[in-house]
């Protein structure tokens, strides 16, 4: 097919980023509300005893207490606990500011873990989520942490122990969210990579990566690693071990300001270390990804698909594919991965080069969901 270079847009921040001057508050997600309850309840079912609050391990390592609004046990002794966290979501706009994060817990017949989700936790029906369908919509990261969680209060290879996670108006909650288009039915994820909200989405986050480009700027680095998230910065560190750790900038939705940043302080190079659908948008020209203001080309992953040498039926479900993860997988099962990631991955590197100008160099990489390795290059880093 022939390409046809994309408009350049940068749109402009969601009303409610534009709202607060000051620094915003950090948050917890619901992947973290979700662990706090389930070690409670469990913890509860353990004593016998109704627990007020409840320390948890992060992700990253920190250990955090919460308060646990509701803690009862039923039977006696006890057969089953259930302990209610509230999600207190910083200054995030997030719908589920507030939610009731709920877990039941009671004892089975056989040693380990079992996890569900109950009322106002979605169920997957569509594929491209790197979750079961038909299963809860409880992401890999969360369900890491209430197992470890769990496995800090009982042996879980001696005894087994099942958790129901549930949302009290969880389905009204999914309402205000994209879940029902991506196929997430009857309630809201439970969510989370490092257990914390961060603004991302709010001014005062667009003005923290344009500080951290003139701070690396001032200490006369050329060249500044765009990263979305604490995954994708995981990986870049390991793809490029000798830079120092400042260049090392998370931009969250705000790649257009970091860039204008970047070529403002006179630097001379660019990388950008990414995901499929961060990816995808770039592509299409789109310097500002938040949610609110983009979605995933599909027709333009289509396209690459086409470039990359995919069938036309692989073609067609790309470009109907769910998600950009979804329309990563399909490439993976079909063996076009690489290649149609390359092309991709070019495509955002001729972007970016528009952007930010000649002087600059431009290298882009796309990495797996786990951060865990490369998977695609603009060139830099061959497969």
């Amino acid at each position: 097919m022939t390409y046809a270079e994309p408009p350049l847009r940068e749109p402009d921040l969601p009303r409610t980023a534009k709202v607060r001057p000051t620094a915003l508050r950090t948050g917890w997600t619901t992947g973290a509300c979700a662990t706090a309850a389930a070690k409670a309840a469990v913890t509860a079912l353990v004593t016998g005893e109704v627990q007020p609050d409840v320390e948890i391990g992060l992700p990253a390592g920190r250990r955090v207490r919460f308060p646990v609004e509701r803690c009862e046990l039923t039977g006696t002794p006890p057969v089953r606990a259930e302990a209610v966290v509230v999600k207190d979501a910083g200054d995030d706009p997030d719908v589920t500011h507030g939610a009731e994060l709920t877990a039941t817990v009671d004892w089975t017949d056989t040693p380990g873990l079992r996890l569900a989700g109950g009322a106002g936790v979605g169920t997957v029906t569509k594929p491209g989520l790197g979750l079961a369908v038909g299963g809860p919509a409880i992401n890999d990261t969360p369900r890491r942490m209430i197992g470890e969680a769990v496995a800090e209060v009982v042996d879980l290879s001696e005894v087994g122990v099942r958790v129901v996670i549930s949302v009290p108006r969880g389905e009204i909650m999914a309402r205000k969210t994209t879940n029902r288009r991506l196929g997430i039915l009857g309630g809201i994820s439970i969510l989370g990579t490092t257990g914390i909200v961060r603004p991302f989405s709010t001014a005062s986050w667009r003005a923290s990566v344009v500080q951290a480009v003139h701070v690396m700027a001032a200490q006369g680095e050329p060249t500044v690693v765009l990263c979305t998230g604490g995954r994708t910065e995981r990986a870049a560190r390991a793809l490029l071990p000798d830079l120092p750790e400042v260049c090392f900038v998370e931009v969250g939705d705000f790649t257009g300001a970091a860039v204008t940043a970047a070529v403002g302080d006179a630097m001379t190079g660019v990388v950008f270390v990414g995901m499929a659908g961060k990816l995808a948008k770039l592509a299409a020209g789109i310097l500002m990804t938040h949610y609110t203001r983009s979605k995933v080309d599909l027709s333009l992953l289509g396209a690459v698909t086409a470039d990359a040498g995919g069938d036309p039926a692989l073609v067609a479900a790309v470009t109907e594919a769910n998600t950009g993860r979804h329309a990563y997988e399909l490439w993976e099962a079909a063996g076009l991965l690489g290649p149609a990631g390359d092309l991709l991955c070019q495509r955002v590197r001729q972007v970016l080069r528009r952007f930010a100008g000649p002087t600059v160099t431009v290298d882009v990489a796309m990495v797996d969901f786990a951060g865990a390795r490369v998977v695609a290059s603009s060139g830099r880093w061959p497969r």
